[in-house]
């Protein structure tokens, strides 16, 4: 009799690699989900889920794009944080205060994304529950733009903001909620303007997402359950991720400069209302 740990593991295809690449570089700026897409899209047309570290490890790739976008602004972060630490003078400086909210709204869900990885890469990926949070959260962005007052700047956030996004962050966790959605919702909902919350929605992100990244690599190629994917593919997969992520990134900023977050709504409902009529239909099993 086959071991069921291994038998419950397939090869991932070159051709699953690069679509669901294309799928992460594309969406995981935007508020619809790349998790939750990526969990459909594998199991409408391979049949099974790719899995959550390999998830993870391709977000490595969407992750380096917002480096390379934001490497001017990153670098002035950490040379005012670093700075702060030996001169007091410098600690009333934004980049100062920025450095410290980037490090404390990233604990929420670093200790939580731990404690509860388990979980998170088996019941939280049911796709009934997805296709909900497409939905449901749609309706969270809905009322952030229709209550948020959008007057506060960049230079006007707060430790407090930082504690409040970085718990919104957590919803992430939840294939079908979006990293950016949640961040970015909290954000407006805190009556902060829409390109300051979504500017600060990357920087926190970062650490989150690299370390989560780094922390699946053994996951990716070695799955439990779901499938593995090679060296090379892991590659290829980020290299793709990292050339639509930055190109998402600029097209987001400049997006949210004139238009609602509320547009996408228009994108996740119908999404999520389509993949629970092919569940009923049993064209894609939970």
């Amino acid at each position: 009799m086959p071991d069921p740990i291994i038998a419950a593991t397939t090869d991932m295809s070159w051709l699953q690699t690069i679509v669901l690449a294309i799928v992460q570089g594309l969406t995981e700026f935007l508020p619809v989900s790349s998790s939750g897409h990526l969990r459909i899209i594998s199991s409408l047309f391979w049949g099974q889920d790719a899995g959550a570290s390999y998830t993870a490890v391709i977000q490595l790739g969407t992750e380096a794009a917002v480096l390379v976008f934001f490497a001017k602004d990153i670098w002035s972060i950490a040379r005012g944080w670093l700075r702060g630490l030996v001169d007091k003078a410098q600690r009333a400086t934004l980049e100062y205060r920025m450095g410290w909210m980037v490090i404390v709204g990233t604990l929420p869900v670093s200790i939580i994304g731990f404690l509860a990885k388990d979980y998170i890469r088996e019941a939280l990926r049911n796709l009934w529950f997805t296709a909900g949070m497409l939905i449901l959260f749609s309706f969270v962005f809905i009322a952030a733009e229709r209550w948020g007052r959008r007057e506060r700047q960049t230079e006007e956030l707060t430790m407090r903001d930082a504690v409040i996004m970085g718990f919104a962050q957590c919803l992430a966790l939840i294939p079908g909620v979006s990293r950016s959605g949640a961040t970015v919702s909290a954000g407006l909902f805190l009556n902060q303007d829409r390109a300051a919350a979504t500017r600060f929605s990357f920087f926190l992100a970062i650490p989150a997402v690299l370390a989560s990244g780094l922390f699946s690599l053994p996951d990716a190629f070695a799955p439990q359950a779901g499938q593995a994917a090679s060296g090379a593919q892991l590659l290829v997969g980020a290299g793709i991720a990292f050339v639509l992520g930055y190109a998402s990134i600029a097209w987001l900023l400049r997006f949210v400069s004139h238009h609602s977050f509320a547009w996408f709504a228009a994108w996740r409902i119908p999404v999520g209302l389509g993949v629970m009529g092919l569940l009923a239909a049993g064209v894609l099993t939970a």
